[in-house]
């Protein structure tokens, strides 16, 4: 096909054997046969200006809206963990917690990625060290003074991981600033 970059389709917009820019010939239409030609302005802009939208509040189950807010479901209210909360209202509690939400972040029990993240280890380095329930600041504090092995293992652990994905970020970065 002359005149056609590889890879791309021959312009519709000119009939078959007229001379296109600088004189080239188009090529055929990509229309297979049998199909009508497209002609300019042959379809009309649909529009939904007949529908009218109703704007719907967004809700999420109680677990979502307890896992978005870093707290154990359980040990919220009863109208928490019974309801649906809304999107409005999940901003509500994260701008200006009320005295339970203010209680349970700061004494728990805390869920697993909580604890995971206050030991400084995965969650399923938790589970390698037989945490398996949610634990309390106290318990997390208790935990972190006696330093089992287990705990110092996983730290470890995690600092490698965290090492590891340092060197491949460190890695792309160069590679993108070398322009590949």
């Amino acid at each position: 096909m002359p005149g056609v970059t590889p890879g791309t389709y021959a312009s519709r917009n000119e009939e078959p054997g007229e001379e296109g820019a600088e004189g080239e010939e188009v090529a055929e239409p990509v229309t297979p046969p049998g199909y009508p030609r497209r002609r300019e302005g042959a379809h009309a802009l649909v529009t939904l200006d007949g529908m009218t939208s109703q704007k719907t509040t967004q809700t999420m189950k109680p677990a979502t809206a307890a896992k978005k807010l870093g707290v154990y479901l359980q040990a919220t209210p009863a109208e928490f963990q019974e309801g649906v909360v809304s999107r409005d209202e999940l901003n509500a509690l994260q701008a200006d917690p009320p005295q339970w939400l203010q209680d349970l972040r700061r004494n728990g029990p805390h869920p697993r990625p909580v604890v995971a993240a206050r030991l400084g280890v995965s969650i399923a380095g938790l589970a390698r060290g037989g945490v398996t329930e949610p634990l309390t600041t106290q318990e997390i504090d208790a935990l972190r003074d006696d330093d089992p092995e287990w705990l110092r293992r996983e730290r470890a652990t995690q600092a490698e991981v965290r090492k590891e994905a340092e060197r491949i970020r460190k890695k792309h970065e160069d590679r993108d600033a070398a322009g590949h």
